[in-house]
């Protein structure tokens, strides 16, 4: 096969899901206009950290892009008359730096690829379309009976991950569509077991699981064909958006929220935790469960997008339980993302933040014991439940599950073992960041209690009694001389003490 037969060396080290901060440290006034210079740091790690500089052009230039996910964003407004004077620069650098706050803690904004390539050009500046349509036409040499219709742009959230509408000659009606996606920082098979478990992944038949119909791979990315379902996921469900509509759209500021019904929530919560406990039992590492990689066909879900662990992409939400040290195994983090995604079936919308300390009403209790079991404070500080664990609750237990047909999906033991080690790899990676996040949260509580005004208060009065106390000392050291010198003149031999008298303080090691 032709398949891209001069491919890129390597896998893509850089881990996507990183969060980016952004502060402005400086202004500087160059003729008309101001330039920012601002910090930009991926991670914990100041080392990893660069500096870039943007004007205010450049601010409303992304703002005016990111107007289509519907969000009212806090750009400062644009000023002709005075915008160098001192004051209004020092306002409006304020302002920035709170657009900045708000564009980097959104999870959805901060992942896109307009914000990443404001905040880190370097990283961002190819054209992952064009690539993937190299690619693609690479492929279609080998392969002359698919045709692409059109490139489905940004419906997704993966900026190395691109989508394709396409059909085949003989049946030219019939829709569907390819996924393109190069290797993550998690890509630990060799790649000879990658394209081999790739070509694999057409024959995995599960009824909650969504069909290949193709797949293919080189050293460097993967090609993933499947039917394309008008119905979309189940976060469209959720969103009641368009499945071909750009992601940012979609799902950043849905017009209503509103949570599904319980017996929806209880079958497709059954039914995915079913497709979880089948690929955990395989030894398949997944990892990558949210709403949009869970398809609808008909009142079935069905997992999507099983090649992501493979091509070693990291999980969407990566930055929320890389928080948590006990969620530090792919079972455990698929897990982890179910809750995620049960808040968002019940309540229409994902949680404000993770661990949720309070669940608001919700359809049955049977629902909230379920989450807590999965986003509480203590669920995220003790661990999680097995899917086993979890088909047991009342919630999912009395669900009655119709389909007959047969789930397979034979994986040979040598492939087995690599996979194995492969999952441990990536477990490993999530661990040694789990505890660089561990060391860097004590460090940041420490300097933060050090810096506190009642602890400045406190080293202020301790500093008081520590001067008195080597004043009163020094006073003492005075009397008990002044004592020796008279005592000499007398002829004694040595100085006078009684019980009520205080004993001169030893100078030794001082």
């Amino acid at each position: 096969m032709a398949f891209m037969e001069k491919p890129p060396a390597g896998k893509v080290l850089l881990d996507d899901t990183a969060p980016l901060s952004a502060g402005i440290e400086a202004s500087q006034s160059l003729h008309s206009h101001t330039e920012y210079i601002i910090r930009v740091q991926r991670g914990i790690s100041i080392e990893n950290s660069w500096q870039i500089v943007r004007r205010y052009s450049d601010f409303d230039l992304l703002n005016s892009s990111l107007q289509i996910s519907g969000l009212s964003l806090p750009l400062p407004p644009k000023k002709l008359i005075g915008n160098m004077d001192r004051e209004f620069i020092a306002e409006r650098q304020k302002g920035l730096q709170n657009y900045l706050n708000v564009i980097t803690t959104n999870h959805i904004l901060s992942n896109c690829e307009l914000v990443k390539k404001f905040l880190d050009p370097s990283n961002y500046s190819a054209n992952y379309t064009e690539i993937a349509l190299q690619q693609v036409s690479m492929f279609f040499r080998s392969e002359p009976k698919w045709e692409v219709v059109e490139p489905l742009r940004d419906i997704g959230w993966r900026i190395r991950k691109r989508y394709f509408l396409m059909k085949t000659k003989n049946q030219p009606k019939e829709r569907l569509v390819l996924s393109w996606a190069d290797l993550g920082p998690d890509k630990y098979l060799s790649d000879k077991d990658f394209q081999w478990i790739i070509r694999l992944l057409p024959s995995c038949l599960h009824p909650y699981i969504y069909r290949v119909t193709f797949a293919t791979a080189s050293e460097s990315s993967a090609l993933v064909i499947r039917t394309f379902n008008e119905k979309g996921t189940l976060k469209d469900l959720i969103y009641k958006a368009k499945p071909k509509d750009p992601f940012l759209k979609k799902y950043c500021n849905p017009k209503k929220i509103q949570g599904l019904e319980l017996q929806q929530i209880k079958t497709f919560g059954r039914q995915i935790l079913e497709a979880l406990k089948f690929l955990h039992e395989k030894g398949f590492p997944y990892g990558h469960l949210h709403s949009s990689n869970v398809m609808l066909e008909g009142e079935m879900c069905q997992l999507l997008d099983l090649e992501n662990s493979l091509l070693g992409l990291p999980s969407f939400y990566r930055s929320y339980f890389s928080q948590f040290r006990k969620i530090n195994t792919l079972e455990s983090v698929d897990v982890h993302c179910f809750g995620h995604l049960l808040y968002e079936m019940t309540y229409g919308r994902p949680p404000d933040s993770v661990p949720v300390d309070a669940f608001p009403p919700a359809p049955s209790e049977a629902v909230v014991a379920v989450l807590e079991a999965l986003l509480s404070q203590e669920a995220c500080k003790n661990g999680m439940p097995t899917v086993s664990r979890l088909l047991q609750m009342p919630l999912f237990s009395d669900v009655f599950l119709t389909s007959s047909e047969k789930p397979q999906f034979k994986i040979p033991t040598k492939l087995k073992e690599a996979l194995k080690i492969a999952k441990e790899s990536t477990e490993k990676r999530l661990i040694e960041e789990q505890k660089l996040i561990h060391q860097h949260r004590r460090l940041t509580r420490a300097k933060s209690h050090h810096g506190s005004e009642e602890e400045r208060r406190k080293r202020k009065i301790l500093a008081r009694k520590k001067s008195k106390h080597s004043a009163f000392e020094s006073s003492e050291d005075q009397t008990a001389k002044s004592s020796n010198s008279n005592n000499s003149g007398s002829g004694a031999s040595s100085p006078l003490t009684s019980p009520s008298s205080p004993t001169p303080p030893s100078t030794a090691g001082r």
